[in-house]
């Protein structure tokens, strides 16, 4: 890492501008550190560092979706997964295309309510590209977590509502969800 100038011939290094910016505020309750941690990466030694546009998309996101959610339940939300870089959507086996690595999704749940208690009240009460209800199992509430998407293009966003599940080879599936999970 090296230095920049700014204004008056000062210098600022970048390593203190990139913890400044890991330790931006993104929403009353979310920051920049909890939309781009990574066990994968810190045990790996990959940088998951999102771009401007990349933090701009994971502001929306909290203001728009995870504090709305945070606030109705009252409870803390825990992110499991953020934005991901191309190298760590590659060192996971996710696609560098996904919304994730546009900043555009996070993986979360609340612990100790419902996901599908979240899912149904987010599908009715909040915008949003697309809500995925993954691995739930009705015979066990806090099952699974919620994928939740959304687009800064606000026209683009189709709520688009979809449960994960394997099949009987163990492969990923998706079906719709019309009506209440």
């Amino acid at each position: 890492m090296g230095s920049f100038g700014y204004g008056g011939g000062r210098r600022f290094s970048t390593v203190g501008l990139l913890i400044s910016n890991r330790l931006m505020q993104l929403s009353k309750n979310f920051n920049l550190v909890e939309l781009t941690k990574s066990q994968t990466a810190e045990r790996k030694g990959i940088a998951n560092d999102p771009s401007p546009d990349h933090q701009e998309n994971l502001r929306l996101l909290c203001e728009r979706v995870l504090q709305p959610i945070r606030d109705h339940f009252n409870h803390i939300l825990t992110v499991s997964s953020g934005y991901r870089s191309p190298q760590l959507c590659v060192a996971i086996g996710s696609s560098i295309d996904s919304q994730h690595a546009k900043g555009m999704a996070a993986d979360f749940e609340i612990y100790g309510t419902p996901n599908n208690e979240v899912f149904n009240w987010v599908k009715e009460n909040l915008m949003y590209d697309q809500m995925i209800l993954e691995f739930w199992n009705e015979d066990e509430p806090n099952s699974g977590w919620i994928h939740v998407s959304y687009n800064p293009d606000s026209a683009e966003n189709i709520k688009e509502n979809l449960q994960a599940y394997k099949d009987e080879d163990n492969i990923t599936k998706y079906k719709p969800i019309i009506g209440d999970a």
